[in-house]
């Protein structure tokens, strides 16, 4: 009687072949992602790899909310809305980012938009007919350098609910 012999594993069979396609796989996955990378970049206006970020409206619309916020958070804390005059001074143009003070009345209601803004913030206080405040929060803005400004306005009600944000002459 003859006993059973278990075969061996042949030596570099597909055992190796797997792990060296997957690899390959991956290898050529990096090599794609790097060429569209590399193509994307170049077609892009301006062309080149370390061209400047292209400036949006996305600013704007999370800065402005967050500034009725702050101006609501003001009331709250001192039972008065804080009415803010324009800040930078000029409004940014060609959505070239400009410096925004530290410190001041926006940084005292708690209003942080970082270093430096595209847009330029203000807060509007007026009474309302019936003798309520009536609060918008702005930012404006001036993209393509035209000199007509984009507008960004969030309101606050007597609730201290905030609106929708309405824009005038988007992508200005």
């Amino acid at each position: 009687m003859s006993t059973p012999t278990t075969p061996q594993p042949s030596r570099g069979g597909s055992r190796k072949v797997l792990p060296l396609l997957l690899a390959g796989l991956v290898l050529l996955g990096l090599a794609a992602g790097a060429v569209f990378f590399f193509r994307s970049r170049s077609a892009a206006p301006g062309g080149g790899l370390f061209q400047a970020e292209q400036p949006t409206d996305t600013e704007a619309r999370v800065n402005v909310l967050a500034l009725c916020d702050a101006v609501q958070g003001y009331r709250d804390e001192h039972g008065a809305y804080l009415a803010l005059a324009p800040e930078p001074k000029e409004v940014p143009r060609g959505g070239v980012p400009v410096p925004f003070p530290v410190e001041g009345p926006f940084h005292a209601i708690g209003f942080e938009p970082g270093e430096k803004v595209r847009f330029q913030y203000e807060v509007v206080v007026q009474e309302s007919p019936v003798g309520e405040p009536e609060v918008s929060c702005l930012a404006r803005g001036d993209f393509d350098g035209d000199g007509q400004n984009s507008v960004y306005r969030v309101r606050l009600d007597a609730n201290g609910m905030t609106s929708p944000v309405e824009v005038e002459r988007e992508g200005e």
